[in-house]
């Protein structure tokens, strides 16, 4: 094993690093009495959605919406399932523009459908072709379609690169966030050594090999690690200049149903100088603030850790697990972030969170049918506008199924 960073791990390598802020949770689900103007932008009798957080969703200029569109709803998806990828003309009376179509999707991440960083005319997303899943770049102004011979995960911010991960193990251990069809030929191996992370070029179509899951295994880990431990690889995001990426290592013991166990570790996008950013305790979803920070939501809180190796935090905001992201142009001083349905009547918040100020704003409470749980609920997933102005949620609210919406936040932000 080469060009690994030595990790050492220590009893209090988790520990916060400073007095935790009130927990806005009382106020999230508190009366609210002036939410965000909202409109839907999408409508049956189709169903439509975008999925993840972390993707850009608008086109730069913020005119076109991206979504995907699927006649039905709450089951897995098949092999065989073939769904739409579009956008939507938030300039001609939200008209539905289509693009293509896709075989590799799930309900909580779609396709993986995006905008390219850089580019004001090119949508990525992912498809299976045969035994492979690919990546389609099919250009908007030209409706020109070139593939990508390995499915991506997450963009650089530059546009030119993408880390992925292996989605056949994705979906063998955790199914609903890999993609049906094709199934992990290391199925019966614990810590394969042909599974792992690469890096794609986004021009040339190249991938290149970074390390195997076997490799990480082998890194020091806090506290023992049973023999029976299977491990995989999820959740992937490049930091803001691009130069590093953050992703999950989880394992679950196979003599137990007990939870997975995970630690969250960094790179460099070569794959080299590997560290650890956040042990087990609830590491859960995380963005990234700037090339040197992370923002974590881990163990009743979102924190923000340094990527240095040293695991040391501090705490943003005391809240129930959410989808957080910095809202742009803001200093990083505005976040957005939402809940997870609770309550008799299964309410959603999408929030905006002030950190100088711990002031906190509820843009309104969605409620989520009983029938849109486990693998095929519908979280709102917040993601903003290239100006910040605008939020656009996933939500099945209105009754007519899974449906995107926008909302006005120009005025709560003093833009």
């Amino acid at each position: 094993m080469k060009n690994f960073h030595s990790l050492v791990v220590t009893s209090i390598c988790c520990a916060a690093t400073a007095l935790a802020a009130p927990s806005v949770d009382k106020q999230v689900r508190a009366e609210i009495k002036n939410p965000a103007p909202v409109r839907a932008v999408t409508k049956g009798p189709k169903f439509h959605w975008f999925g993840y957080y972390d993707k850009l969703q608008f086109d730069p200029s913020g005119r076109y919406l991206l979504s995907m569109e699927v006649d039905f709803e709450h089951r897995s998806p098949k092999a065989d399932d073939v769904i739409n990828v579009g956008m939507v003309d938030l300039e001609d009376n939200d008209k539905w523009i289509e693009l293509g179509k896709t075989r590799a999707w799930c309900w909580q991440q779609g396709c993986m459908l995006q905008w390219r960083p850089g580019s004001d005319s090119e949508v990525v997303y992912n498809d299976r072709e045969g035994d492979n899943f690919v990546c389609r770049i099919v250009d908007i102004k030209t409706r020109k379609t070139r593939t990508i011979p390995r499915a991506i995960y997450h963009l650089s911010p530059c546009g030119k690169f993408a880390i992925t991960a292996d989605f056949r193990r994705i979906q063998d251990m955790r199914p609903g966030y890999g993609y049906a069809g094709l199934p992990d030929p290391c199925k019966d191996e614990l810590a394969p050594a042909k599974s792992g992370i690469w890096r794609v070029d986004l021009d040339s179509g190249e991938s290149k090999f970074l390390f195997s899951i076997a490799d990480v295994v082998k890194l020091p880990k806090p506290g023992a690690v049973p023999s029976d431990a299977k491990h995989y690889f999820n959740h992937i995001e490049c930091s803001t200049d691009g130069k590093r990426f953050v992703f999950l290592h989880r394992w679950r013991m196979l003599s137990g149903r007990g939870s997975f166990i995970t630690r969250m570790l960094s790179a460099n996008s070569d794959g080299s100088d590997i560290r650890l950013v956040s042990t087990n305790g609830g590491v859960s979803h995380f963005i990234w603030r700037d090339p040197e920070h992370v923002s974590i939501w881990h163990t009743g809180a979102y924190r923000l850790y340094k990527d240095d190796g040293s695991c040391e935090n501090t705490v943003q905001w005391e809240a129930a697990n959410g989808h957080q992201s910095y809202l742009p142009d803001t200093n990083n001083e505005w976040m957005i972030s939402d809940t997870y349905a609770r309550g008799e009547n299964r309410e959603i918040v999408p929030y905006l969170y002030h950190l100088p100020s711990k002031r906190v704003v509820p843009l309104g409470g969605f409620s989520q049918p009983g029938k849109y749980r486990g693998e095929w609920r519908c979280d709102s997933h917040p993601r903003f506008s290239p100006d910040g102005r605008t939020i656009c949620i996933d939500s099945p609210h209105k009754g007519n199924g899974r449906q995107l919406y926008l909302m006005d936040i120009s005025g709560i932000i003093g833009k």
